[in-house]
């Protein structure tokens, strides 16, 4: 099982809503070769982590089923992004679309890009409750901890779906 986390908070540039773009995300998800989706979660909607005065986002997770290189997929995800205008900026900064493998098949790997299981999804409400209603049974690959009891250890978050 892959999973793909996708976010954002800023309109594209034809004024399409952050929304807008997270469906066509996961519609762009759907047409990669070698790879079927499985599972698309409700969307959320989240305040930024951490808190900076910018708009909130949407967030949700995508299940696909397949085989695939992690930086073949991760170069394909880049290019749905930068199709949706998304300008690299620093760490945590407003985007118009975000596209993380949090799993790729139980892969574990320290390098080279991307750090495999995602290093900080354990710790984001925003993305194990999307996760959570596409894989209720996934066990992150590190911690062997399921995820509902990674729901349980998360301090309070503002996570609410639409």
């Amino acid at each position: 099982m892959i999973l793909i986390a996708i976010g954002a908070n800023l309109p594209g540039r034809d004024g399409s809503s952050p929304l807008a773009t997270c469906r066509a995300a996961a519609e762009s998800l759907r047409a990669l070769p070698g790879l079927r989706l499985a599972a698309v979660s409700p969307w959320y909607r989240s305040a930024p982590e951490p808190p900076s005065g910018q708009p909130d986002y949407v967030n949700g997770v995508v299940r696909l089923e397949g085989a695939a290189d992690p930086a073949g997929l991760l170069a394909r995800l880049q290019a749905i992004e930068a199709r949706a205008e998304r300008v690299r900026g620093p760490a945590n900064a407003a985007r118009t679309l975000d596209l993380d493998i949090i799993d790729l098949n139980g892969l574990v790997r320290d390098a080279p890009d991307p750090v495999l299981p995602h290093p900080r999804a354990h710790l984001r409400g925003f993305v194990l409750l999307p996760l959570a209603d596409v894989a209720p049974d996934w066990v992150h690959p590190r911690l062997a901890a399921g995820v509902a009891a990674l729901l349980r250890t998360l301090p309070p978050y503002d996570v609410v779906r639409l």
